[in-house]
């Protein structure tokens, strides 16, 4: 061999250097032919061999009919691949990665070839012309190449296969894209392919994000739905049957095979002029490039819509009563199918249906945009839990506020509201008082009994509330089962008992003012303690004996009467100085009974 001829070698068998771009096949100096490929030292140049290239050294591919290919069968038959890639315009190594990730098409080539050979059907009129091995490939490699070429699907058959998708898959897309006059080549296709990749997988790890909406999406509808919605749907029911669930829709190798099995219409889109256009406009209306991956993955059909015709006619359509164009971007990222006609068409009739409530639009507006989910609910599954908010008084303007404050409460399901409606009966809590709740703070009744309810009453029993305290508690302040434990109620607390009071004296506090629980300790608790401490010379326990003390205005009431006490030289209790109106602590400590300016 050659030293030329060596280096030709070295160049495809050594994965670390670098490999040359040749022909397929290239000449060696030796007469010999060398196909491009990783090759086995030992089967380096001998005379009139080709060499085992495109094949794990380890590997074995049984055919159909049970024989086993042995390892330079699978080499040759990826070899002819490989160079009927090429003749169609795919670089050489783009042909080699086809080749080496169709297994099962290079065995249905290996099948076709030995059923012609078992029969002797080459010399038969369909083949006879066709069939002129050339001299310098062997004859198995010819007949390869030819069976390949003799298949029509002008290499998608390989290549869909190397992407993922089966091979019947494969078969049925590559007939579903030769057959339309939009296909052009497998270069072309190829590029769309990573194209529609980078849009859709770009920054894969979301986290689980993508599937969590997935999930809610399918989980709050319940109307009749378009051709659009229902692919879509189809496309999560593939991913969720695999192993690991709706999990893998953001995952480029778990879903992209089910993506264009679904919506094989992406292959032929013209990507500089239609594609490119729906990433402008979703620029325009403030959708962030990280955020536009999870659009596209929830609502595949989109990118098929025309802007023009499709898309800014049922954005019009929307931003009405309330509604406006820079909203818009947020509640497409949070619901994609706001843009399906189905969800368009119940827009309309939940609009109709809040009219007749009497709800004032804008808090119709204003829930929508929150949560855009709402556009997936029948209006019959509205009325449902309307009723029972009209049971405990919520109605007209009352029930505007609530659904504006808590859309997420419409999602309730009837029995799940009953539950939260059952758990504050058994805490002691009137219907008058739950109802009184419900208009102050509906999140209660949209929040889970065992994760967040029954875990804020364990932390107050955690720091000393006895359960007779717990109805007067949530009566006074029932937003404090919406405060996070762990970075305000826990924090509020240990910060009270950093400034000398005790956990009993915090419980006691707590008891006697629950709206305690909800202040900041940066703006509120920490100026006003200092203050007490140091300015007015008090103790930390007098808070104990009145904790109202921390609802007032520092400087609009606590300081401008401590200066009136102090500039007459009086002392008085923390409830005798803030618990009067101005007029009875003015005739009390006030001079002539006016308060000083």
């Amino acid at each position: 061999m050659s030293s030329h001829c060596l280096l030709n070698y070295l160049s495809f068998a050594v994965p670390n250097s670098k490999p040359q771009l040749f022909p397929f096949p290239f000449s060696c100096h030796c007469n010999t032919f060398l196909y491009c490929n990783l090759i086995r030292p030992e089967q380096v140049c001998h005379k009139l061999r080709s060499f085992a290239p495109l094949v794990p050294l380890a590997a074995r591919s049984s055919s159909s009919k049970g024989t086993e290919d042995t390892e330079e069968v699978i080499a040759e038959a990826r070899e002819a691949v490989s160079y009927y890639l090429q003749e169609l315009g795919v670089s050489h190594k783009e042909s080699i990665e086809i080749a080496l990730n169709s297994p099962n098409y290079v065995s249905m080539l290996i099948d076709s070839v030995r059923e012609l050979d078992e029969f002797s059907l080459w010399n038969s009129t369909d083949f006879e012309k066709a069939y002129d091995p050339v001299p310098a490939i062997p004859p198995f490699k010819s007949k390869v190449y030819l069976m390949a070429k003799q298949k029509g699907d002008k290499g998608m058959l390989p290549f869909l296969e190397s992407i993922g998708l089966t091979l019947s898959s494969a078969t049925h897309l590559a007939r579903y894209l030769s057959s339309n006059s939009l296909f052009q080549t497998l270069p072309t296709l190829i590029n769309k392919v990573k194209y529609v990749k980078k849009i859709f997988f770009a920054n894969s790890d979301d986290g689980g994000h993508i599937a969590r909406n997935a999930r809610q999406m399918m989980m709050h509808l319940s109307i009749s739905i378009d051709e659009d919605v229902q692919q879509t749907l189809s496309f999560f029911e593939k991913i969720q049957a695999r192993r690991g669930g709706l999990h893998l829709l953001g995952l480029q190798d778990a879903s992209f095979r089910h993506l264009i099995e679904s919506f094989p219409r992406l292959l032929l889109l013209p990507k500089e002029s239609h594609m490119k256009r729906l990433m402008v406009f979703l620029d325009d209306i403030g959708v962030v490039e990280g955020c536009k991956r999870q659009i596209l993955l929830l609502f595949p059909p989109i990118i098929f819509y025309d802007i023009e015709k499709d898309v800014r006619p049922r954005l019009q359509a929307i931003l009405k009563d309330g509604l406006e164009a820079k909203d818009f971007g947020q509640m497409l990222l949070k619901y994609p199918w706001i843009l399906s006609r189905s969800i368009l068409q119940n827009y309309e009739s939940i609009l109709i249906f809040f009219d007749d409530e009497k709800v004032p639009k804008i808090s119709v507006a204003q829930a929508i945009k929150s949560c855009p989910l709402l556009l997936g609910l029948s209006v019959n599954k509205l009325k449902l839990v309307v009723e029972q908010l009209r049971d405990f008084g919520i109605r007209n303007q009352k029930l505007g506020k609530v659904i504006a404050t808590s859309p997420q409460l419409l999602l309730q399901k009837p029995q799940e509201f009953n539950q939260v409606v059952c758990f504050l009966r058994d805490l002691g809590l009137d219907d008058d008082i739950i109802g009184r709740i419900l208009g102050r703070c509906p999140e209660i009744f949209a929040s889970s009994i065992g994760r967040t309810l029954k875990r804020k009453l364990n932390f107050l029993m955690g720091i000393g509330v006895s359960r007779s305290h717990l109805p007067r508690i949530i009566k006074k302040y029932p937003e404090f089962f919406v405060c996070d434990i762990h970075r305000a109620l826990r924090p509020r607390m240990t910060y009270l008992m950093h400034v000398g009071l005790s956990k009993r004296e915090v419980a006691l506090m707590v008891c006697r003012f629950s709206p305690l629980l909800g202040y900041s300790i940066d703006e509120v608790l920490k100026p006003k303690v200092e203050f007490l401490m140091n300015s007015m010379g008090k103790p930390i326990s007098d808070v104990v004996e009145y904790p109202r003390y921390f609802s007032y205005s520092l400087e609009k009431k606590i300081k401008p009467r401590f200066w009136v006490l102090k500039g007459r030289n009086m002392e008085c209790s923390l409830k005798s100085m803030l618990g009067k109106n101005d007029e009875e602590f003015a005739a009390e400590f006030g001079e002539g009974g006016k308060m000083p300016l």
